[in-house]
């Protein structure tokens, strides 16, 4: 078991000891700790050599993804399970993995059950959920600012605040099946998974089995259609209004002004160029969850 301990804002630590005891009186455990971000990867990495053949990770998407990049590339046939610690978990949601009951997610641990996933790949960075420009990235560089908020109510107050704030921004989106000139845009979202940002439905008809991206592209707005636009991302109608572009495929060539901040399953990340390629990487990685 790989814990968080700093995940949404000290739920990850307290979540430990619990999980442990849960997963405890059915299976061999042992637990690590991360001390600074991004060591999942290599606990995970020790884990899989000494022979463990099901991670726990405990913690939020972040966590999550790290933890399952570290198995998809370590090419070992292991499992990943999830304990919602984080903030969003917003991977949880789309898999129908119990978000807010950590002996619920033990239970389903132990009971075994697999799925086997895509997972998304940009600039060598493999991601679970999504990967986002524009306005969500604003809203998560926002998010580390807010201390007296957690969980999903967090995203949704940075997201109003940057609902005013946020100028956009010019892309061009090309793909095998399609190409779309360079439009003004208040965010772009490359979906592996449906549900980002705490709760919004970005991707609804996204498959995590399909071997395809969804590229959902929200065009620049005025004030009060944004605000309109935000009422229906959380229900998940956003697709069919006039500002709202979607596609889908197995990559996407993205190609900027100047090369962009994104994010990878809400990680922060700075481009190194420009123009982007974001693919999927096919059934890459075993993820338990609720059987049939």
């Amino acid at each position: 078991m790989v814990v968080n301990p700093a995940s949404g804002k000290g739920r990850g630590a307290s979540l430990r000891d619990p999980v442990l005891s849960a997963l405890g009186s059915s299976a061999e455990v042992e637990c690590a700790q991360t001390t600074a971000p991004g060591e999942e990867t290599e606990l995970t990495r020790k884990a899989l050599a000494d022979g463990f053949r099901t991670i726990v990770a405990v913690g939020g998407d972040g966590t999550w993804s790290h933890v399952g990049a570290a198995i998809v590339e370590s090419r070992v046939p292991a499992a990943l399970g999830l304990v919602a610690g984080g903030t969003g978990c917003d991977l949880a949601k789309s898999l129908a993995v119990p978000a807010r009951d950590a002996a619920a997610a033990a239970r389903l641990i132990l009971a075994g059950h697999t799925r086997t996933i895509d997972v998304g790949r940009i600039e060598g960075k493999l991601f679970l959920n999504v990967a986002g420009f524009g306005f969500d990235i604003a809203v998560i560089e926002d998010s580390k600012q807010v201390r007296w908020l957690g969980g999903d109510l967090l995203y949704l107050y940075c997201a109003l605040r940057q609902l005013r704030r946020f100028p956009g921004f010019g892309v061009e989106i090309g793909s095998p099946e399609v190409a779309l000139p360079r439009r003004e845009h208040l965010m772009l979202i490359i979906a592996n998974a449906r549900v980002f940002g705490g709760g919004f439905k970005v991707a609804p008809r996204a498959d995590l089995e399909d071997g395809r991206l969804d590229a959902i592209g929200f065009l620049n707005m005025a004030l009060g259609r944004r605000l309109s636009m935000m009422a229906r991302l959380l229900r998940g109608t956003h697709e069919g209004t006039p500002e709202v572009v979607a596609s889908t495929a197995s990559s996407f060539r993205l190609r900027f002004d100047r090369p962009p901040a994104y994010e990878t399953d809400g990680e922060w990340n700075q481009a190194a160029s420009a123009e982007l390629l974001v693919e999927s990487v096919p059934r890459a990685l075993k993820i338990l969850a609720p059987g049939p």
